[in-house]
């Protein structure tokens, strides 16, 4: 049986930077054992205690994540954030070594039956993404998006006299005011132009540094090697692009259509980029309360949606293990992660105010939900399933919440349920946009920004 550690609150989880020298010593003791066991028990024994091992660096390293994106000015976490970026491909290889043991074990069919088949596909997937040899370009890689990071999470941007960053300004970009989103707008980019010289840099470097991991790994491009570590087991870039192309002949026309709807119900004979977040003249739906009175009506909802929801919102809320709230130098967007020796998960988002807020938390709440209901496995590669497969849960949470959805929007439930359901039709055809430009880059990435 899986046990976790014991907390009160996340803010009181203590940390202290772990002992790698020792993790080293004591896991290659575990894995000559591994390596000369005799039967398929003992090394099942020795696989349990060596995830445990692991289990406790990979939480540690994750509270410096949370602890430093909530707040990336603190210098502490920043340090250790920094460490942990050079650390962690160090234990993976380390973790790698016991994947070439596990999938060349002589009871690999009794391991498969007791563990599953895909943990040997992970296992396999795994070992082909890294060597000793590109350690110093992965540590690179882990600094690179750390300092993107950093840099977004600084935008301060002066904005109807106040200071806003890239969440808190999303409110003006909605607004009823044509010219208001414009100059909202205009604000917004004016910081990423500002920066362009840098995030050039960032964004090349990447480029380059992942380019020569895969070369240095035996790919072609980097394109190959980020199919293998999104351990995309069961489908091809081939593949990806004929769904390119069924969007681009069955949903484009609908997201043409959907946008021309919208022009017609802003009075606009043509929408131009900063129309295109409003969706009505009238305004958006918003939430009619504030971050704690939307935390209520999701605390309502998940009381009836079911005992299992209900249960876990309550951790969620009593354990402190969200951080919802926008503010100076927090990094952008939402997230789920998982405090693996705890056996819990980490909601990280950025309220602005905006329908939004209703989406990150219902989208992310599914995250935490399935990642929770996974927390018995004893093998730390089955508390998500691969990153699509984990959209699934997070998707469908959104659209679980529709019953409830009159509780957070009232009068405005049918302009956020259209505004919901047509804005997961629109986002296909930006998503696959986004990535036959990732398959254009890291095929071709010798051109430069320009």
């Amino acid at each position: 049986m899986t046990t976790h550690r014991t907390f009160e609150t996340f803010e009181r989880i203590p940390y202290q930077r772990p002992d790698y020298d020792a993790f080293v010593a004591e896991w290659k003791r575990l894995l000559d054992e591994f390596r000369t066991a005799t039967n398929p028990e003992e090394q099942s024994v020795l696989l349990e205690t060596m995830n445990q091992l692991r289990i406790a660096l990979d939480t540690a390293a994750t509270i410096v994540s949370i602890r430093h994106s909530c707040d990336t000015s603190d210098q502490f976490y920043a340090a250790e954030q920094e460490y942990m970026d050079t650390v962690r491909p160090l234990i993976a290889e380390h973790v790698n070594d016991l994947y070439r043991a596990l999938i060349s074990s002589p009871f690999r069919a009794e391991l498969e039956q007791k563990w599953g088949a895909q943990l040997f596909r992970i296992a396999e997937m795994s070992i082909r993404c890294q060597s000793p040899e590109v350690i110093p370009l992965l540590q690179r890689e882990n600094q690179l998006a750390t300092e993107y990071q950093k840099l977004l999470a600084s935008a301060e941007i002066v904005f109807d006299g106040k200071t806003l960053n890239l969440s808190s300004i999303a409110p003006y970009l909605q607004h009823t005011d044509r010219a208001v989103r414009r100059a909202a707008s205009e604000a917004k980019w004016n910081f990423f132009r500002a920066h362009a010289d840098e995030l050039d840099r960032l964004y090349d470097e990447l480029v380059r540094v992942r380019t020569e991991i895969a070369q240095r790994l035996g790919y072609r491009t980097f394109t190959e090697l980020g199919y293998m570590r999104m351990l995309r087991s069961d489908y091809t870039a081939a593949d990806v692009a004929r769904y390119r192309e069924y969007v681009l002949r069955h949903i484009v026309p609908i997201a043409i259509k959907l946008r021309q709807r919208q022009a017609k119900r802003l009075g606009l004979e043509q929408l131009t980029f900063y129309d295109e977040p409003l969706q009505y003249r009238s305004g958006n739906p918003t939430p009619k309360g504030d971050p704690d009175w939307i935390i209520a009506q999701a605390r309502s909802m998940y009381a009836e949606m079911s005992a299992e929801t209900d249960e876990f919102f309550r951790l969620m809320e009593q354990r402190r293990l969200m951080d919802l709230l926008t503010r100076p130098k927090k990094a952008t967007g939402g997230y789920c992660t998982f405090l693996g020796a705890y056996g819990v998960p980490f909601i990280f988002a950025n309220f602005n105010g905006t329908a939004h807020d209703v989406d990150v938390l219902t989208h992310e709440f599914g995250h935490a939900f399935q990642c929770y209901s996974s927390r018995h496995h004893r093998a730390p590669e089955y508390w998500f399933p691969t990153y699509e497969a984990c959209e699934i849960h997070s998707m469908s949470m959104e659209f679980f919440a529709w019953p409830w959805i009159k509780r957070f929007f009232r009068e405005d439930e049918d302009k956020y349920q259209f505004q919901h359901l047509s804005g997961a039709l629109l986002f296909l055809p930006y998503a696959v946009l986004v990535d036959e430009f990732q398959h254009q880059v890291y095929d071709h990435p010798d051109d430069d920004a320009s």
